[in-house]
């Protein structure tokens, strides 16, 4: 009776997961139905991934930055003879592999659930994946893992916030974290967190951040841009959430009280914010265009426009006099790529809200044409200074193109990290 009463719970048990992952795979469709940003590549999202060759290096990466991060380590790695393939979640974070390695295979990452993930997994047969910054999802690397795959992190950061509530969760973030062979740490701050949290700290290492590589396959400006932005200063405000729209509007006003000549850029960080971004700027009572209405015609003192596209803003940072990085001046966001435009020899100005790019701030800054200020009226009397002085603002900007040189090459040290992993499997 012991017997069969404990096979009976196992039996229940065993059940009850598969009901539970059921349920979970559904409420994961349905929410897919249900938002149209995730709609494109359903099928590979249920892990129909395209077959591959047995073998090879899977990488991810979220979003748009960290699948630009993952392009240049899929580039680098290919460069040594490694055979790799990328995924994305979101559809920016899917162009981006497109454009920035169109010779790399790409498709739309599975859902995070055990049948997604198994399935893709067992069409593309990877020896090796590896994961960009902080995509951490239990169920891909557990499963990759039962399936003989090694798992590793590159660029590996965990936020405060993130380091936080990991803490909070250590009991069942710490099984998750002792299955990864490896982590390359983007700092030493970022080591130490991960060991924290229950990686082995032999399988830790630092080789610094993908994101300070250039970035490859760089689209030139679009010819409509380039007569757009050639008649005067140009100020490119990236990746902006709420309220900061109303932030470098008012850099605009303070320009003209003193009579700078300047237009704006705009590039909310998420399109689905361009309806709203355009109904504050035509609530300034400026002149707006849209980058997807754009005629060749040249933008004027004052004019704003908006782009409603993807693809475009690094090549804008090479043709701006001075950007903004968002992200930093909005509470809760915690800042995004900040030296982007640093990259293309262009100053930028930025919030204090860098959390999440704490490294980038500081580097920022070292490079003499990055600045920290803590208020939209103290970003307006940057932008002021330093258009008051073109040549010192051009000269900040090359000097510090060249000093992030020093702090590049991040791609090919973990691309041989990874090529040593699996020459050791």
């Amino acid at each position: 009776m012991p017997k069969l009463r404990n096979s009976i719970f196992l039996l229940l048990g065993a059940t009850v997961v598969l009901v539970v992952g059921l349920v979970g795979l559904l409420v994961g469709v349905v929410v897919l139905l249900l938002r149209p940003s995730l709609r494109p590549g359903l099928t590979e999202r249920l892990g129909a991934l395209p077959r591959r060759e047995p073998g090879g290096v899977w990488v991810h990466g979220a979003s748009m930055g960290e699948a630009q991060a993952g392009a240049s380590l899929a580039l680098a790695l290919s460069s040594l003879g490694v055979r790799a393939t990328g995924t994305a979640i979101t559809r920016t974070g899917r162009n981006v592999w497109k454009r920035a390695a169109p010779g790399i295979p790409s498709s739309f990452a599975p859902i995070d659930h055990p049948l997604c993930v198994a399935r893709a997994l067992a069409r593309t047969q990877p020896s090796m994946l590896v994961l960009i910054e902080t995509e951490l999802w239990p169920s891909l690397i557990l499963v990759a893992k039962q399936r003989g795959v090694s798992v590793r992190i590159a660029s590996a950061r965990l936020s405060d916030r993130s380091y936080a509530r990991y803490l909070r969760m250590r009991w069942l973030v710490q099984p998750v974290m002792a299955r990864l062979d490896g982590v390359a740490a983007r700092s030493r701050l970022d080591a130490d967190r991960f060991a924290a949290l229950g990686v082995a700290p032999e399988r830790i290492c630092v080789l610094g951040d993908l994101k300070l590589d250039p970035a490859a396959g760089r689209a030139h400006l679009a010819t409509d841009l380039v007569r757009a932005t050639s008649s005067l200063p140009i100020f490119v405000a990236g990746s902006t959430h709420a309220p900061e729209e109303q932030s470098v509007l008012e850099v605009l006003a303070a320009c003209e009280r003193v009579g700078h000549e300047l237009a704006l850029v705009i590039a909310p960080r998420h399109l689905e914010r361009v309806d709203e971004v355009e109904q504050v700027i035509r609530a300034s009572g400026r002149r707006l265009y849209l980058r997807s209405q754009l005629s060749g015609q040249p933008l004027a003192n004052g004019d704003v426009l908006l782009l409603d596209s993807t693809g475009e803003l690094a090549a804008l940072y090479a043709a701006a006099s001075i950007a903004f990085v968002g992200g930093t001046l909005a509470a809760e966001v915690g800042g995004h790529n900040l030296l982007e435009p640093l990259f293309e020899g262009c100053p930028v100005v930025f919030g204090p809200n860098t959390r999440n790019v704490r490294e980038n701030a500081i580097l920022a800054k070292e490079s003499g044409a990055g600045v920290c200020v803590d208020s939209s009226s103290a970003l307006a009397e940057v932008v002021v200074g330093f258009l008051s002085d073109p040549k010192d603002c051009r000269a900040r900007g090359l000097a510090a193109k060249e000093f992030l040189e020093s702090h590049r090459g991040s791609s090919l040290r973990v691309a041989e990290w990874v090529r040593n992993g699996l020459d050791e499997m």
